[in-house]
């Protein structure tokens, strides 16, 4: 039996009202999706019984999270003897949360990013020759996409979020921005039209609290549950004015001078406590009358059509369905996608193959945290305890107001009763035992704990810390390199879990949706490939839907990052195939060379490029091996009993060896 959950007299929907009016809406396919309709109670329930079964999961999670949040900030709430402290002395130090979990946090970040936020994030290659421009041209496309809606930072959050909360989860939509364009006319006169300015693939990311999965299906095999949505908080002006430009929404009128805040999310409060974390006085879930707050199921559905009175088909089918406020129905749709998927995607590199929400990285470290926030904040607590003096007086003989007085260079008065007595005996001062020393010994080893259990050691985070043994090169890059092939192994189930499936998704929606035609860059890695085999100088090309019907394959991202050690083994082998050019004719020299400059921190290696150079050296090696030829050690294809010759049968340059 569901919790009964407790519904505050100001969060009490209206029964009637806008409910019973016919606003004339014109509803897709014929349906009958008037509010209080058979069919739109119909869905309405369907969707509400969904989103309390999967919040009643995930909501139990909600607590951890909440301690793994609190260990990723500096800010603790003073108790009251320390808030006392503070007014009197600001200069004073309180309890806090040691940033070792946050400083962790930024490490595996760091690493997550350069493995795959360089451009262009999505790699693409034809699966037959003849499509090879329309590869390159769809990655081009894929690329300047993914700088207009600023992809990266949503794949950040993304990151952030799975190793954070164990999972995080990303919406990949088809976003169309229209703007409003004015054309000077010969004449003199204007003509301003709204236009379509900019089209392609945006991702949203969904709270991992307000997350609504099918628990029935671990979190990385998602598209094998039967639904999957998320809470949305908008408002009610937003909802209308993405009606007015949107044909698939409806009912939002219905909505005005209603409460839209959830009954499931107890009335919309904030279930993250975030602001409140950060010590904010007022929380966005809390504000009612000035916003119009409006909370939004968003939800996909893998369903049988006739069973649900939504057409004849027998067959399961995906839906996209979005409830405003529990109460009204206000899009409801198939998706008709030709990937034939839920448009989400997660990311969990700590999962554990069977869980919905794993455990994260940073919860494995909660505990170590909290022992070591324990350490450093007792010890402080003792330090401000010892720095005062703590005396032993006898009042009889002195005289207390003068002892009391806080300012340096003090003279301290004896009573008239002890004059001549002596001051030996009137003042002692106590011995202060510091039962906290060793704290930052152990705060140390807990460190070292930390770095053990999440990967993210001294190495990557660039701290060089001494010790008592002197360590070689090779000692320290080779314990570098096992610390990046820790993270690497995040990266790698990142990169199959998340970024080929958004790659995947992204071409997708590109063939299918795109309809304005675009301009694209030819600068990057296809230039030298545009510029000697399609013959295309200009910087700028024009590409149209029609180029990007292709088949396709996603060029998968490993998820290692080359670093200096890599440099170095890269230059050696450059050396060896410069001088040996029975091995080098079966390289492409100029690309080796590209890639250790970009391992080096050159990012615009190609602006370098003398114009013709390309060509000379591909001259050069023709005429190399020309000449190898003459000399019996090539042998032409076709020829030679068999054996595979050398020479690309597009005179391209050599292929690989026999």
């Amino acid at each position: 039996m569901p919790p009964i959950l407790h519904i505050p007299a100001e969060i009490v929907h209206a029964s009637s009202g806008p409910t019973a009016r016919d606003l004339s809406y014109k509803y897709p396919s014929g349906l009958d999706l008037r509010p209080g309709s058979q069919l739109h109670e119909r869905i309405k329930s369907a969707i509400l019984d969904r989103a309390r079964e999967s919040y009643d999961i995930i909501k139990r999670r909600h607590p951890d999270w909440k301690k793994t949040d609190e260990t990723l900030t500096a800010y603790i709430k003073p108790d009251l003897k320390e808030s006392e402290l503070k007014a009197t002395d600001p200069r004073r130090p309180i309890s806090i949360v040691v940033p070792y979990s946050y400083a962790t946090l930024e490490t595996l970040l760091t690493y997550l990013t350069s493995a795959f936020l360089d451009l262009p994030i999505f790699k693409y290659e034809a699966v037959a020759d003849e499509g090879a421009i329309g590869a390159i041209m769809l990655e081009k496309v894929i690329e300047q996409q993914c700088l207009r809606y600023a992809i990266g930072l949503n794949l950040h959050t993304q990151f952030r979020d799975s190793l954070s909360y164990g999972f995080g989860v990303g919406a990949p939509v088809w976003t169309q921005t229209f703007g409003w364009r004015t054309e000077r006319q010969p004449g003199g006169g204007k003509i301003r039209y709204q236009d379509l300015r900019f089209e392609g693939n945006e991702i949203i990311n969904i709270d991992p609290y307000l997350c609504l999965p099918d628990p029935n299906v671990p979190i990385h095999e998602l598209q094998r549950g039967e639904f999957f949505g998320w809470y949305e908080r908008t408002s009610y002006i937003a909802l209308l004015e993405q009606e007015s430009s949107d044909s698939d929404m409806f009912n939002v009128k219905f909505l005005k001078d209603q409460d839209g805040r959830s009954i499931t999310l107890n009335g919309g409060s904030d279930q993250s406590g975030r602001e409140t974390r950060y010590g904010g006085a007022t929380s966005s879930f809390g504000l009612r009358i000035i916003t119009r707050p409006i909370d939004r199921i968003n939800m996909y559905v893998n369903l049988i059509p006739s069973e649900w009175g939504l057409g004849n088909k027998d067959y399961p089918e995906k839906w996209f369905f979005s409830l405003a406020g529990d109460q009204f129905v206000i899009q409801a749709k198939p998706l008709g996608l030709d990937h034939d998927m839920f448009p989400v995607v997660p990311c969990a590199p700590d999962y554990d193959g069977y869980s919905v929400t794993p455990i994260s990285r940073m919860e494995l470290i909660y505990g170590l945290q909290g022992v070591l926030d324990f350490l450093f904040n007792s010890h402080v607590t003792n330090i401000r305890k010892a720095i005062n003096d703590m005396l032993i007086v006898d009042p009889f003989l002195i005289n207390m107001a003068d002892l009391e007085n806080p300012e340096p260079g003090k003279l301290i008065r004896m009573r008239k009763a002890a004059w001549g007595r002596g001051v030996e005996h009137a003042v002692q001062q106590l011995a202060v035992t510091d039962i906290t020393k060793n704290h930052m010994n152990d705060a140390m080893m807990t460190i070292d704990f930390i770095q053990r259990t999440s990967g993210g050691v001294d190495s990557l985070m660039g701290i060089m810390r001494s010790s008592g043994e002197r360590r070689s090169a090779t000692e320290a890059r080779d314990s570098r390199m096992s610390a990046l092939s820790r993270l690497a192994k995040a990266a790698k189930i990142s990169s199959m879990m998340t970024m080929q499936n958004y790659a995947y998704m992204f071409a997708s929606h590109t063939q299918q949706l795109m309809d304005k035609d675009t301009y694209v860059n030819t600068s990057g890695r296809h230039q030298q490939m545009l510029m000697e085999e399609y013959y295309v100088s200009e910087k700028n090309i024009k590409v149209t839907p029609y180029d990007l019907n292709i088949d396709y394959d996603v060029v998968p991202h490993d998820g290692t990052v080359e670093v200096g050690e890599h440099v170095e083994m890269w230059t050696q082998l450059f050396q060896i195939l410069s001088t040996q050019p029975a091995i080098g004719m079966g390289f492409d020299m100029v690309r080796i060379f590209k890639h250790i400059a970009r391992m080096g921190g050159a990012k615009n290696i190609n602006e370098f490029v003398r114009k013709g150079g390309s060509f000379d050296i591909k001259t050069a090696q023709d005429q190399s091996v020309q000449s190898e030829v003459q000399k019996g050690n090539l042998t032409p294809i076709g020829q030679g009993g068999g054996m595979r010759g050398m020479l690309n049968a597009n005179n391209s340059g050599p292929s690989e060896g026999i």
